[in-house]
């Protein structure tokens, strides 16, 4: 069975790296994947996001609005700004923190999340939100945020590989002295 996946958050988030395990994980199946990232603006922590396809008969790595199965955002206004890429009955997992976008600090705003979370509820079925930060602080590095959203996500079911699968891709992405606690992020339930 075919699953697009988009990944989306903002720059340094790990975004990349978490399409790259991804793939690695499909790849590891045997399945065909392709996948395209935007990552112009990731230095200045604007949008990134990235397109997953696995599956069969795949032959562009993009995908129109409506189908996405599954959005994993790392951030809640970034989840509403790409939630006409969601296919009807798709899936969710947002992480619950907000990342105060440059325009809304310059204009003193009080933005946290809270209405693109309601939004997201009011739009779609299918949300999970994820306390990703509270794990990240619990495991004394917010650099993790992308393993536990990943981890999220194959707990779901809506992924095509195991925790196991992605800590094995994990190990051959990361540098060694990272992969502890990078394999507690996947494994940490929220």
């Amino acid at each position: 069975m075919n699953k697009n996946i988009l990944l989306c958050g903002v720059g340094g988030q790990g975004i990349v790296l978490t399409s790259k395990l991804t793939a690695s994980c499909a790849m590891e199946k045997g399945m065909q994947i392709m996948s395209a990232e935007t990552i112009g603006m990731a230095q200045k922590g604007g949008s990134v996001f990235s397109f997953l396809r696995i599956g069969e008969g795949i032959y562009c790595p993009m995908f129109g609005q409506k189908q996405a199965d599954i959005m994993i955002a790392f951030e809640p206004a970034e989840a509403v700004r790409m939630l006409p890429y969601l296919r009807d009955g798709g899936t969710v997992i947002v992480n619950t923190h907000p990342i105060m976008p440059v325009t809304a600090s310059l204009k003193a705003s009080d933005y946290n999340g809270t209405e693109m979370l309601d939004y997201l509820r009011k739009y779609t079925d299918n949300v999970m939100a994820v306390d990703g930060d509270n794990v990240c602080r619990e495991l004394g590095s917010p650099k993790v945020l992308n393993m536990v959203m990943l981890g999220e996500a194959i707990r779901s079911g809506i992924l095509p590989f195991t925790i196991d699968d992605a800590v094995e891709a994990m190990k051959r992405n990361v540098k060694p002295q990272f992969v502890e606690l990078n394999e507690k992020a996947l494994r940490h339930n929220v």
